[in-house]
């Protein structure tokens, strides 16, 4: 479709629209949907853009979503915020010209709000679509996640983990551990803190405590956070949380008391979420991030021996403000010497 009868908008207002074009292309991808956007713009250091295509007829043909995340280890935030975008963009057909006219229209948008866009690709990209991106000043990354099929008997699935896992989630079992879902304001606060004190112990930033209240508060009543917990004596050892939307659990956040790591929360508790997701009709489990190929990654380490498939989708993007890219990455190396 030539250029001259497109339209680029400005979607944030109207995300009913957006769920309407996803329904229409059988996607489903819960950083897309208005619930997630609902959440994300209640919080302290989040807000949603959303941008789409229309054809001369006023049919949507193309959107994409994402979010302006500030830096919040950096004191000044206004000056280092990012653009993410989990998924997508999504368009009709998969038409290049719909993608090349959405990318320059964003590009020009974009670069007044960000100092960088980043995609986290959940799907393959084609060459073609790749080579539409790299005109458009992003390049590739190719970056690992981690999908375990929820549809495969749970015996076998269990079957298929290290033998040190295993082990460990056996002898969780025999010391008592019990696995729980959170049910009120207390459990989510212990949870959280073991969360907090899990990041700081990696020395790893991670939001303020209002990203999670209001994630608890807006997402669990709509059945998509879920946060687990593994319990000894009545002590909440360790948690989980996970996001559930259309067939996929979505691994979250995790934490873990460093006293009681003798009764492995984090073997027992990723194996009781797969588990739970197998028997409650879910086909896929995404354990996250697994790193770079061909680049050391304990935390990839760790996750491979619950079995899974180590799949590339990559990511793409682009640097809009390459002073402000530099005075973020300094912020985030003090923010790791002062922790």
């Amino acid at each position: 479709m030539p250029s001259e009868n497109m339209k680029f908008i400005d979607l944030s207002a109207s995300f009913s629209r957006v769920e309407g074009f996803l329904d229409t292309s059988e996607i489903e991808n819960i950083f897309y949907s208005e619930q997630w956007c609902k959440f994300l713009n209640n919080t302290n250091h989040s807000s949603v853009f959303a941008y789409g295509v229309e054809s001369e007829k006023d049919e949507l043909i193309a959107v994409l979503i994402g979010a302006l995340e500030s830096n919040f280890f950096w004191p000044i935030e206004k000056l280092t915020s990012r653009a993410i975008i989990h998924g997508g963009p999504y368009v009709k057909n998969n038409d290049l010209n719909i993608l090349m006219f959405l990318l320059e229209n964003y590009n020009r948008t974009i670069k007044r709000k960000a100092i960088y866009s980043q995609f986290r690709n959940q799907r393959p990209f084609l060459s073609k679509e790749k080579a539409i991106f790299n005109q458009n000043g992003f390049y590739y990354e190719p970056h690992l996640d981690i999908l375990h099929d929820l549809e495969v008997p749970v015996k076998i699935q269990f079957e298929k983990f290290h033998k040190g896992r295993r082990k460990n989630i056996r002898r969780a079992e025999r010391a008592g551990v019990e696995f729980r879902e959170v049910e009120d304001d207390n459990q989510f606060r212990i949870s959280y803190g073991l969360v907090k004190s899990t990041y700081k112990r990696i020395k790893l930033p991670m939001p303020d405590k209002t990203f999670f209240t209001v994630g608890f508060e807006k997402l669990t009543k709509k059945n998509i956070l879920k946060t687990f917990v593994a319990i000894s004596n009545e002590e909440i050892i360790g948690c989980r949380m996970v996001l559930c939307y259309g067939d996929v659990v979505y691994d979250w956040y995790a934490g873990a008391s460093s006293k009681h790591l003798d009764k492995y929360p984090n073997d027992f508790l990723p194996w009781k979420v797969m588990e739970w997701g197998s028997l409650n009709g879910y086909k896929y489990f995404d354990f996250g991030g697994a790193g770079k190929p061909n680049v050391a990654y304990g935390v990839r380490d760790h996750k491979l021996k619950f079995g899974g498939n180590l799949i590339e989708y990559g990511r793409f993007e682009k640097i809009h403000n390459k002073l402000l890219m530099k005075i973020g990455e300094i912020g985030l190396k003090i923010y790791k010497f002062i922790k």
